[in-house]
């Protein structure tokens, strides 16, 4: 028998001695990130923080941890930096400290572009003494080669700041915020009216579009309430930067309602999933409008979860460590005592998001009030993913990390939702990488990690038709193959076959692989019937305020 793959990466990921972590060693680590007496309180008489728990996190994952760091925080004035203003500001204080890194004039274009936020926890998870290799820095700070060198050279040609911003806004326009059709998702209401709906006019009925709002799959139904277009720090590679600029097409819902209504006449939507931006800023009084009717009227009994989209446990934590808080977790009781799963849907990349007392505390302490946190993350190059000096896809070093973040978040008792690939949108050439190198990654995560500490789907992309996952490869008559198969769908009888695809070394979106030994893919010409009824029914019933429902 030969030995994992994975083994001597793991064991030098891992210390040969546990030491016993002391009550020093806690007090260090809450001076050191400044919590307040009534944060010390919290984790204490809720024992957030157990020593015991500490120590074997500590000793497992040396080369990711935070926990016994004791060099002083660079950022302790602010809770976050925002704009061209807050960017130059973060800019500033580094160079206080020495640290310069370069390339102002890309840099601040991207952040004319899709914007920059960035809060204090996360500045101060990044190890400034390696910034350039580390995952957290390439998480929220724009980079060489992000954007398109053409267009790099106009912004810095530009002989005024006006002339700059100009350059940058028109740039965004050409960002694909919506990629997949998403545009195409906004549900609707039919109405009896005269009038119709959604301003679509004339007699006999209609429609009124549910605006803040995506269900393409039954069982879910998404939305972008108003209070949750706000991030507590901005990701480089966002999948939602409409919502972060406030684009004129951006989904947003304002009337909780129309969303009851909506579940009412679907029974099948069991989830409802409150996304942005980043859920975790909706008011707990907004968030019971939302729950309170799921608990209490029987027509809405189907729906049996409410999932919270939110980066907070990375770019926040402490918050939920406040009494302000305590609010939301009687909630999260109310919810729990009657058989409604909150589920907080977190997107972990790395194991050096955990490894620090504010994250770990902050999850105990939903976990005491029923909350289930998982986890959901794309697989980026640069933050999730390594290349070697030759700029190849380092297979090893890249499962590794998703190897140890898999079995981290079992330790923490986290569910490992998916990996998923990169999205077209934004800047995709700087994050993707080969669906070949990808799937490498995948099959080597799934066979090192056990059965129970697993992503609960292979690696997967979002398509217009839905969520295509790689199965692996197959051999057909000599030639190599992709097996794909449908985790979700437009019509999810489509999720019933395992289909093939032409095996491809350099490709990385899965939309654009082509049929193994057919013409067109099974469910091709569906979906271009699907899209263009969709097109149509959007096009007549377009939002009375302008708002291109059906532009793709």
């Amino acid at each position: 028998m030969t030995a994992p793959a994975t083994g001597s990466a793991l064991s030098r990921a891992t210390s040969t001695t546990a030491p016993a972590l002391t009550a020093d060693d806690l007090r260090r680590m809450m001076d050191r990130h400044g919590y307040s007496d009534q944060t010390r309180h919290i984790i204490a008489t809720e024992n957030l923080l157990p020593l015991g728990l500490l120590a074997r996190l500590q000793a497992t994952y040396p080369s990711y941890s935070g926990l016994l760091e004791r060099s002083p925080f660079l950022f302790t004035e602010r809770d976050a930096y925002a704009g061209l203003d807050g960017f130059r500001r973060v800019i500033a204080a580094l160079e206080r400290q020495g640290i310069h890194i370069g390339h102002m004039t890309e840099r601040e274009l991207f952040v004319e572009v899709y914007r920059f936020k960035a809060s204090r926890h996360a500045l101060n998870s990044i190890n400034w003494d390696d910034y350039e290799r580390d995952s957290m820095f390439q998480l929220m700070f724009p980079q060489p080669g992000m954007i398109r060198q053409g267009l790099v050279d106009a912004y810095a040609a530009a002989n005024s700041p006006e002339q700059r911003t100009r350059i940058a806004q028109d740039y965004a326009r050409k960002t694909n915020p919506h990629d997949g059709h998403q545009l195409l998702n906004k549900p609707w209401l039919e109405c009896d009216g005269e009038d119709g709906g959604g301003g679509g006019g004339g007699g006999g009925g209609g429609i009124d579009l549910v605006e803040g709002s995506q269900h393409k799959y039954p069982q879910c139904m998404l939305v972008f309430d108003k209070t949750t277009q706000k991030c507590f720090a901005f990701c480089t590679y966002c999948f939602r930067h409409a919502q972060v600029r406030g684009d004129d097409d951006m989904f947003i819902q304002e009337d909780i309602v129309q969303i009851h209504d909506y579940l009412r006449a679907h029974p099948e939507v069991t989830d409802l999933l409150i996304t942005g931006g980043d859920a975790g800023y909706i008011p707990v009084e907004r968030l019971r409008q939302y729950v309170m009717p799921i608990i209490q009227d029987p027509r809405l009994l189907h729906v049996r979860t409410v999932r919270l989209g939110s980066r907070m446990l990375t770019y926040q934590p402490e918050l939920i460590l406040t009494r302000k808080y305590d609010r939301m977790l009687a909630l999260f009781d109310t919810m729990h005592d009657n058989g409604v799963q909150l589920s907080w849907m977190s997107h972990f990349s790395t194991p050096r998001e955990l490894l620090n007392p504010s994250t770990i505390a902050a999850i105990r302490r939903l976990q005491r009030h029923g909350v289930v946190v998982r986890s959901q993350s794309p697989i980026m190059n640069h933050i999730s993913l390594f290349t070697d000096e030759q700029g190849r896809v380092d297979v090893q070093r890249s499962a590794q990390n998703w190897i140890d973040l898999g079995n981290l978040l079992a330790t923490l008792l986290v569910r490992f939702h998916s990996m998923y690939c990169a999205r077209a949108t934004g800047e995709h050439h700087y994050f993707t990488a080969p669906l070949a190198d990808i799937e490498k990654i995948s099959n080597l995560v799934f066979r090192s990690l056990s059965s129970l500490n697993r992503p609960s789907r292979y690696i997967t992309m979002t398509t217009s038709a839905g969520k295509l996952s790689i199965l692996g490869t197959a051999e057909v008559n000599g030639q190599t193959a992709f097996a794909l198969k449908f985790n979700e769908s437009r019509n999810m009888a489509w999720m019933d076959r395992v289909f093939l695809a032409k095996y491809d070394r350099s490709e990385s979106r899965v939309d654009f692989l082509l049929p193994f030994d057919t013409d067109r893919f099974f469910f091709e010409d569906e979906l271009k019937a699907v899209e263009q009824e969709l097109l149509a029914l959007h096009g007549k019933y377009r939002p009375a305020d302008g708002a291109e429902a059906g532009r793709t």
